[in-house]
């Protein structure tokens, strides 16, 4: 509280009056040219200018279509400097004339581009950075590959060169005032590609020169921007959920070690490693430790050649490492540290209790040798109780037998498969990020094209602009049902099925319909739509989802009761982020844009905070990452590429009494809500009666995995040598298919004793993923760099 009203130091008044001098910069990320950057950069120049704000054009891409010149409409343009390299005309902004006209926002196309020779500034991002030193705000666009270092991971995952004029520095993003990252589908890009002759001929140059344009590499482009912008939010919304108390591990910084031998189960350790480095955001690294003294079989090295093969496809990095000294644990966590690991994936030990007490495990050697690293335990796909973690792709006898007859049933269901409209879906992180106004907006581009096309449902909440949008396109008027003695309205279902257009426009997908009404919610109606063979585009809200309820709800603070099943998304052909930061959207709600303006104060108090939006905002672009990856899987089983394939998953945190228990449910919460899984937290009462400070302890525990929107279960045991037994029964129960746990606190001589709980786990879960949870400890990170650094002055334990 004090902090508030501290004095600032003359640095910081300093800073503070520099910052207000400053002219703004947005940025409009694309994944790929041809995604509309340019042509969303003219329409905010044109919304600037309705507002009275004094917008120009600094400079335009030449080669951008038709279409878009056509957005400059009335803007003011000052013309660029041409210029000539190696027969290729290019321009640069003229800075002395800008500055001169002194515009309050100018519009700069194509950030990543190098300068003429002899110009002031070596680079366009140089002359935006003195424009805005000057107090003008700049808007402006990048393609995500136009960053240093993604170029390098883009060129990585695709296998091309991809040839750009110049690469913007990786901290570009994070100088902006605002990202707004334009999500295209790779179908749209097609598309445009196909209708555009003029700049058909560009275009067939950059596919044979890039390979950019294949629709695989778009998707993998498009999933790139997503998450490299997740990534970016993360940090904010790590600041958020430490205000609440919540703050887990930022996936931005993660790195998972996957340790494999030259064997049949190495390609599924590093699938799973894959997973996870993908779902944390993170970089995956994959080790084979090796005896430089033994010959490697015929099997090992077809092993050797495959495994290299699927770390280069997948994008890791392989090192081959020789054993110098004898015990594998030492050396993995050797190059675990080495390496700033922050998570070893390892595959099930297949000794018994007795084997490992005479002649020890890998995994326990790994667990005790540090504690600042999490280990994770990946199922062992040869046990036969429980279900696996990670099944493999595996065929359908009868697909394979292309002469079979189809029951009726089967034919049946192809007939539907044919005749079913496609559906397409808007998400925004919240309401007002504008998704009704662009469906709308291509609403009218599609009529235009000829395309039969009708409103079946809209929802403009008294917004001028997206009324605006409706232009001439037909509306089918709403049926009224009575309800209580009040007269309501909702969507006619039947009277859009009687008209029959090729599309219809059906707004918030998660409405629930008035009772009476012939289908509970919307989406069923839309179902029923898409079944007649009618095409539908909707919209919705990522808080509207089923799955993320919980983690909505931690949020916010507010239980969303209208939602859409996952599987309403996952059969939508496209799937289309509206992005928007929360300054934007904060801004708009100032404005009187979204909701009247005497809701306006408590909008920004309640749902619309600022670390609210923070957090929607990544779970939205984490959402259709995830769905964009999935469609990618989905592309590449279609061309014969097999592997373990991610399924929806249940996660079991053990919890004791030990003070480390509130990390273990946090780490938990972050691991769910990156799966979008189910989780439940669960403790093994193993005696009676529990004292005062124990049963405030599990309250406490209680209380927090409900605030993350987790299940607390509490269970009995007359024994504690039953604890294990209680806890897998109940997992079993549960179907879980990753367990989390914390070390052991035992050592090594109390373990052989006494046993050890995780050990016992371990063995009892062989079917199941399991991750030991680090125990970040001060002194035994510092322990681990000493042993690192002088690894004689330690042996084995």
């Amino acid at each position: 509280m004090g902090e508030k009203f501290r004095r600032k130091s003359p640095e910081e008044f300093l800073q503070s009056i520099n910052k207000v001098q400053r002219g703004r910069l947005k940025i409009i990320l694309g994944a790929v040219s041809g995604s509309g950057k340019t042509y969303h950069m003219l329409l905010e120049g044109n919304a600037l200018k309705k507002k009275s704000i004094d917008v120009v054009v600094g400079i335009v891409s030449a080669s951008d279509r038709p279409r878009t010149i056509e957005q400059i409409g009335q803007l003011e343009r000052i013309p660029p400097i041409e210029w000539m390299e190696n027969g290729v005309l290019k321009q640069d902004l003229d800075i002395e004339a800008i500055i001169k006209r002194n515009a309050e926002v100018v519009l700069v196309d194509a950030l990543a581009h190098r300068n003429r020779p002899e110009a002031s500034n070596k680079t366009r991002l140089d002359d935006v950075l003195t424009l805005m030193s000057y107090n003008i705000s700049v808007i402006t666009t990048i393609n995500i590959y136009e960053l240093e270092g993604v170029k390098e991971v883009a060129e990585k995952l695709l296998r091309v060169r991809v040839q750009v004029d110049h690469c913007v520095p990786d901290n570009t993003l994070a100088m902006a005032d605002e990202v707004k990252l334009l999500d295209v589908t790779p179908e749209q890009i097609l598309n445009r590609l196909q209708e555009d002759t003029i700049e058909q001929e560009q275009y067939e140059a950059k596919r044979k020169r890039q390979k950019l344009f294949r629709r695989d590499n778009l998707a993998v482009l498009r999933e790139l921007s997503l998450r490299f912008l997740a990534g970016e939010v993360n940090d904010e919304l790590d600041d958020y959920r430490e205000q609440q108390g919540l703050i887990g591990p930022s996936g931005a910084s993660e790195r998972v070690l996957v340790s494999v031998q030259y064997h049949w189960n190495g390609s599924i350790l590093i699938r799973r490693g894959q997973q996870i480095a993908k779902r944390l955001g993170g970089e995956l690294y994959v080790v084979c430790l090796y005896s430089p003294n033994k010959k490697l079989s015929k099997e090992e090295e077809t092993f050797r050649r495959s495994i290299k093969k699927l770390v280069h496809k997948v994008g890791g990095e392989f090192e081959e490492r020789p054993l110098i000294r004898e015990d594998v644990a030492e050396e993995i966590v050797s190059y675990a540290t080495e390496n700033s690991v922050t998570r070893i994936v390892i595959g099930q030990s297949k000794r018994s209790r007795w084997e490992e007490i005479i002649h020890g495990s890998i995994i326990n050697k790994i667990l005790r040798k540090t504690r600042n690293i999490d280990v994770f335990i990946v199922a062992d796909r040869t046990e036969k109780n429980g279900e696996r973690v990670i099944p493999a792709k595996w065929n359908d006898e009868n697909s394979l037998n292309p002469y079979r007859r189809l029951s009726n049933q089967e034919v049946e269901e192809h007939i539907d498969k044919i005749r079913r409209g496609q559906l397409k879906v808007y998400i925004g992180a919240a309401p007002g990020v504008g998704k009704t106004y662009t469906m709308l907006r291509e609403a009218n581009e599609l009529k235009r094209k000829g395309i039969d096309i009708i409103i079946g449902l809209l929802e403009t909440h008294g917004r001028e602009d997206t009324f605006e949008q409706i232009g001439t396109l037909e509306l089918i008027p709403r049926k009224k049902i009575q309800y209580k003695n009040v007269m309501l309205e909702e969507m006619d279902t039947d009277a859009i099925l009687k008209r029959n257009p090729e599309v219809v426009l059906v707004d918030e997908l998660a409405h629930t319909n008035v009772p009476g009404s012939k289908y509970k919610k919307r989406y069923q109606d839309v179902e029923k739509i898409l079944k007649s063979g009618i095409t539908v585009i909707s919209t919705m809200n990522i808080q509207h989802l089923e799955s993320l309820n919980d983690s909505v709800e931690q949020i916010t603070g507010v239980r969303v009761r209208e939602t859409v099943p996952d599987r309403v998304l996952r059969m939508a052909d496209e799937i289309e982020l509206i992005d928007i930061s929360p300054k934007g959207l904060q801004q708009r709600m100032l404005e009187g844009n979204i909701y009247a303006k005497e809701k306006v104060e408590q909008a920004l108090n309640n749902f619309f905070k600022t670390g609210n939006l923070i957090a929607l905002r990544e779970l939205a672009l984490r959402e259709v990452a995830d769905d964009v990856d999935e469609r990618l899987e989905s592309w590449e089983r279609k061309r014969t590429l097999r592997g373990p394939w991610r399924k929806q998953e249940v996660i079991f945190v053990c919890v004791n009494l030990r003070l480390d228990s509130e990390r273990l449910i946090r780490r938990g919460f972050r691991i769910a809500y990156r799966l979008k899984a189910q989780w439940f937290v669960a403790y093994v009462q193993d005696h009676s009666p529990l004292t005062e400070e124990e049963e405030k302890t599990i309250e406490k525990l209680k209380i927090l995995t409900e605030r993350l929107g987790g299940d607390f279960e509490m269970y009995e045991t007359r024994h504690r040598r039953k604890v294990v037994g209680e806890v897998v029964q109940r997992l079993n129960e549960k179907n879980a298919t990753q367990v989390i746990i914390g070390q052991s606190a035992r050592k090594r001589v109390e373990e052989i004793i006494k046993g050890s709980v995780v050990q016992k786990l371990l063995r009892a879960v062989r079917h199941l993923d399991v991750l030991v949870v680090a125990d970040h400890k001060p002194e035994i990170v510092e322990e681990n760099k000493k042993r690192l650094l002088n690894p004689k002055d330690y042996g084995n334990p």
